[in-house]
This record gives C-alpha cells, structure tokens and sequence, in this order.
C-alpha cells in the first residue's frame, strides 16, 4: 500500500515545517486528484497510523478530491470528464487526452496553533 509512504512523507514535512515555526499542526489540508492514482480512504487511514506517535497525533488529514478536467480542441475550452473510463469532452464527444486537473496531490495548507 502507497498510501503509508505518501501519508508518512505529509507527516514527515508537516513535522519540520512545525519545528521550524515552533507550533502545532492541527491540520494538513490536501488536494487529491482523481486520476492521482491514490485511494482517499486508505491515505486517510495511513495518516493515523504515520501521524501516531509524532507531534502530529490527533491532527486531521482534509483531503478536497479534484475531478478530471480535460481540455477540448474542437470546442477550445476545459471540460470535466463524465467518467474517467471516457477521455471525450462531455459536450461535443471528441476524445482527447489532454488532462488539465485531477491528477494533483498537494499539500496545499497546514493548519496551526500556537
């Protein structure tokens, strides 16, 4: 399972970007593409078990899950996937491979306490 080593690598920065400002992490915010190839659920339950025991116990993982959006050369405009079965835009159909988001994973805030 790659979900501990990516949710021990979030405590792991987390935990220096703690020391380095001398507070608590009370939440790592995160965004998680759909196409990122990593379970919510089972990052979830990694970061419990990679946060025990370290300054970030109790802490919570907020995870904002990002959709598929791909770019349409026909219509010249971003479009979301209905399913990510189908790389077609959802509004004229033509296929195209051209992924603008849902492939993230970013921490992108770290929420702290004095």
């Amino acid at each position: 399972m790659h979900e501990l080593s990516i949710a021990m690598s979030i405590v792991e920065m987390a935990q220096e970007e703690a020391a380095q400002r001398g507070c608590q992490i009370e939440a790592v915010h995160l965004k998680l593409g759909a196409l990122s190839g990593v379970v919510k659920d089972a990052l979830l339950s990694s970061y419990e078990i990679a946060s025990s025991d370290t300054p970030l116990m109790g802490s919570r993982l907020i995870i904002e899950e990002i959709p598929v959006v791909v770019f349409c050369r026909t219509c010249q405009a971003e479009r979301p996937l209905s399913s990510i079965q189908l790389f077609c835009c959802d509004k004229c159909g033509t296929p195209t491979a051209e992924i603008v988001r849902g492939k993230e994973l970013e921490v992108v805030a770290l929420e702290m306490a004095s």
